[in-house]
């Protein structure tokens, strides 16, 4: 499985004629490819081209008397095959923006659907143009609702765009996109899965908290988010908390036998295995996000202990109305982002 788009950097000299017979002879003979001017202006002091595959594919390339930066979603030519690999925040800004700008107008003009949500498609570019999973990554948010039961595609996109333009993962971005993953085959259980942390993370963001993700704890482990509250926020405790997510498949689409043995379940794997090796400290949220109304009805009515204290279940709907229940002493202060049912 490829992973989400990143830059290549070389840095030899580089000439356009050079860049024909390595780039372009490489590509066109292997799976046919064209070289054209860019869409938008290459970075200063830099040269540019655009490579279109007969697939489909995309590859960008820019040098200048530094160095050469690569970004594509088809193969490497062998020319570049011992270069290093670098994010978008990794190379100068001026190369990071060009290629943005230049990813971004072609997604566009291929998903126009996406075009009103700018926070939305900037977060997930390097997935929903990725080698493996440009097709897979955009089917889920327009043909599943990004994970929402009975909701539309306008209102799952709407929802997120206006999470993600608060900035609050922005610099968390690729770790982040690449949770969706790149692979070609559409995977519901692991994408809806990877969403409930965008949902968790709203939550919490709502509530006056800052999020750190992915944090390595001694046990080998990492946990989704440390918990800061913002400075100048509502939130007056200045304890940070550790938090762990999980997301529990409807019944429907497993084994268990009603929404509330799901609720258990999901979370019993969770706490037998992550945070029991962990020993405490860590709150667990249950994202109940991907049940329908019936389902949600009937853990919000029974609220079933989930063998793990403190925790918070929740469901996230696309209108941004939040509520849900908690168990034991949750160290974090969340009014101001649920409904306690």
């Amino acid at each position: 499985m490829a992973r989400p788009l990143r830059f290549r950097y070389d840095p030899g000299r580089w000439t356009e004629h050079r860049v024909r017979s390595e780039l372009l002879g490489s590509l066109d003979q292997n799976i046919g490819a064209s070289m054209s001017t860019p869409w938008f202006s290459p970075p200063p002091d830099y040269d540019a081209v655009r490579f279109d595959m007969d697939n489909g594919d995309t590859a960008l390339f820019c040098w200048s008397d530094e160095g050469a930066y690569w970004m594509g979603n088809t193969e490497t030519p062998s020319a570049l095959w011992r270069t290093d690999k670098f994010g978008f925040e990794e190379v100068p800004y001026q190369v990071s923006r060009w290629a943005t700008r230049e990813l971004t107008a072609e997604l566009h003009e291929q998903s126009p659907w996406l075009e009103p949500y700018p926070h939305l498609s900037w977060f997930f570019l390097p997935v929903f143009l990725s080698k493996d999973g440009r097709h897979t990554t955009r089917e889920f948010f327009h043909d599943h609702a990004a994970g929402f039961p009975d909701a539309s595609r306008d209102e799952a996109l709407a929802f997120y765009e206006e999470f993600l333009a608060t900035g609050a993962l922005d610099d968390y971005r690729e770790v982040m996109a690449g949770k969706l993953g790149t692979s070609p085959q559409l995977d519901l259980v692991r994408m809806t899965a990877a969403m409930g942390e965008f949902d968790a993370a709203q939550l919490l963001y709502a509530a006056g908290y800052d999020l750190t993700p992915e944090i390595e704890v001694t046990t080998g482990h990492s946990l989704d988010y440390r918990a800061s509250p913002r400075p100048g926020g509502p939130v007056t405790d200045d304890r940070e908390t550790l938090v762990e997510v999980t997301r529990p498949v409807p019944p429907n689409r497993r084994s268990a036998s009603n929404p509330v043995a799901a609720v258990r379940d999901t979370a019993e794997t969770k706490t037998s295995g992550q945070l029991e090796a962990h020993g405490g400290g860590v709150t667990l949220f249950v994202d109940c996000s991907s049940f329908p109304d019936d389902d949600w009805f009937a853990v919000r009515g029974e609220q079933p202990p989930v063998r793990h204290r403190p925790a918070v279940v929740f469901r996230t709907r696309p209108s941004g109305h939040v509520e849900g229940y908690k168990k034991g002493s949750v160290p974090l202060d969340l009014d101001r982002g649920i409904e306690w049912v």
